[in-house]
């Protein structure tokens, strides 16, 4: 899969990008049931009881199928037209929600630096807890950064509520459609019920300079698990995603493999 020019600038300029039924109905069928498989048997599945989120990383590694997305068409062509091919995979998150969540980006990197790709499992409207983006927002001259404001207090700020804060877009979706957005990105969910099903894959560019290797070791001195203290038995990623991976795969694993073990010796893998 290549995006086209159109697709690449609605990313650069916005910071998000909406691939409605980019899978089909029956590999977001396999794509659920493994999820579910992960978060029942890794991620707490059993103990939700919908007071609050649960949440377990690196979903994707969990099972040799999920591992496998990593090798889609689809989702590499996202990810190069957007990263370039160099790109690095640098796990995610998996998720039984419970209701809000508040205004946020995943970074501040003031570039183009990382991108996180959401499956969402079940039907989400902007009135059922669907993504909530501010488009722009991952500009550092964008008026919200400029200004230090907190999306979060609106309500006393300028008398709207956070989920009507001008100029947000609800991104409605249905299994087997993907949002891509830019960590910098300010995102946010309202009205949800309290088991939405939804993962992610984080990924970066590629580390060609200086500069982009110092932004590599500070991503990965947290968002891995050596950052949560999380010991997979084998570095940055869990068995499974390394020992199932071919060639391409490891392209990109490679770089993030290596500073985790730089950064957390104590978590790399033995052999």
């Amino acid at each position: 899969m290549q995006l086209s020019e159109q697709q690449v600038r609605h990313f650069q300029t916005f910071g998000y990008l909406g691939m409605p039924k980019l899978f089909s109905a029956d590999e977001i069928g396999w794509i659920t049931e493994e999820f579910e498989t992960a978060i029942q048997a890794y991620g707490g599945g059993k103990e939700h009881t919908g007071a609050k989120r649960t949440m377990f990383g690196a979903p994707i590694e969990r099972t040799a199928k999920l591992c496998t997305l990593l090798d889609d068409g689809r989702i590499v062509g996202l990810l190069t037209g957007l990263l370039g091919k160099d790109f690095n995979y640098c796990s995610g998150d998996g998720n039984y929600y419970a209701g809000d969540t508040g205004w946020h980006p995943d970074g501040n990197w003031g570039q183009l630096f990382a991108v996180k790709i959401a499956f969402y499992l079940d039907p989400l409207t902007r009135n059922t807890g669907c993504l909530r983006v501010l488009p722009g927002s991952q500009d550092p001259e964008h008026y919200l950064r400029k200004h230090k404001i907190d999306m979060n207090k609106s309500l006393d700020l300028f008398g709207v509520a956070p989920r009507d804060f001008p100029g947000n877009v609800a991104l409605e979706t249905n299994p087997g459609d993907i949002v891509i957005f830019n960590h910098d990105t300010y995102h946010a969910s309202f009205g949800g019920s309290t088991r939405r099903r939804m993962f992610t894959m984080n990924c970066t560019r590629g580390y060609q300079t200086e500069e982009d290797l110092a932004l590599g070791h500070r991503y990965l001195s947290v968002h891995s698990p050596g950052g949560y203290n999380v010991d997979t038995g084998a570095g940055m990623f869990f068995a499974l995603m390394l020992d199932t991976a071919d060639e391409q795969r490891m392209h990109h694993l490679e770089q993030p493999a290596l500073i985790h073990d730089e950064l957390f010796p104590q978590l790399a893998r033995r052999s």
